[in-house]
């Protein structure tokens, strides 16, 4: 399986609605959202996507989806660019409930990856990719937001 890193930096872009759609993802388990995508040719329907939030702490994944449809052209502010839709499965508030910080994944194996990209939909090294699900879906147990 393909991983992609998803970068969110509240300070560029605010998620107004970030209460309102956890309680959506919740209610409905069903939750699409797009973002900007540099993998664009190697990104495909069914690649596993984690957001990270980056720019002010806490920082670290917060939410994690599954990619839903091909990247898509779009043009913005005179540049042409590539978005992707992602399914969330797990959609968490950063200013309020615990996420997996930096501190976590900056260790052992881990390490390897750019946790803090520059650039949105980067490719998480293939080697990492089981290790940091497992790593996610344990977090996620902890916190009583994911039954194994």
């Amino acid at each position: 399986m393909k991983a992609y890193l998803f970068g969110w930096n509240p300070l560029k872009f605010k998620w107004a609605d970030l209460d309102d759609d956890i309680k959506k993802l919740a209610e409905t388990g069903h939750l699409e959202d797009n973002w900007s995508v540099i993998s664009h040719k190697s990104i495909k329907p069914g690649d596993r996507a984690y957001i990270v939030r980056v720019g002010i702490e806490p920082k670290g994944i917060f939410a994690s989806g599954t990619i839903a449809a091909d990247a898509y052209p779009a043009f913005r502010d005179g540049r042409h660019y590539y978005r992707i839709t992602v399914a969330l499965d797990v959609l968490l508030n950063p200013d309020k409930e615990p996420i997996l910080t930096l501190d976590i994944l900056k260790t052992g194996n881990l390490a390897a990856q750019n946790w803090t990209p520059q650039a949105s939909g980067i490719s998480i090294k293939p080697q990492l990719v089981d290790e940091l699900e497992g790593v996610w879906l344990n977090f996620l147990d902890s916190t009583g937001k994911w039954e194994i």
